[in-house]
């Protein structure tokens, strides 16, 4: 079982470092859970994790206080705005779908917004 929680630690912390470069695919949450994945088998990943200058601040910050920087927020929101109006634009000429983007966006837009601001 542990070495199945490293696996999916592993997988998920994958899965936040290109979130970091890729505007729909959110970071805090796959590092969270790959934290708590870390904590649960191996204690040294865990310290590995959390102690990296730039990944282990993601979790710091939301764990210790339960909000995000405003660059991050400004950042995330214009860049999931942006890259949401240009597929509503190229992607399907389908109204469903061009509709289903901006649901997406604005639903994304409210879940950052809805974290505290760290000062």
């Amino acid at each position: 079982m542990k070495y199945l929680l490293i696996i999916f630690g592993s997988i998920f912390l994958a899965l936040g470092v290109i979130g970091i470069f890729l505007p729909l695919l959110p970071t805090t949450p796959f590092l969270l859970l790959s934290a708590a994945l870390y904590v649960r088998s191996s204690e040294k990943l865990y310290q590995w994790l959390i102690h990296q200058k730039y990944l282990g601040t993601y979790i710091r910050n939301f764990r210790e206080h339960k909000a995000i920087p405003l660059r991050a927020k400004i950042i995330s929101v214009t860049m999931v705005w942006i890259t949401l109006i240009y597929c509503t634009i190229t992607i399907s000429e389908l109204l469903g779908i061009k509709f289903l983007f901006i649901v997406l966006a604005i639903g994304i837009t409210w879940h950052i917004l809805s974290y505290k601001t760290m000062k």
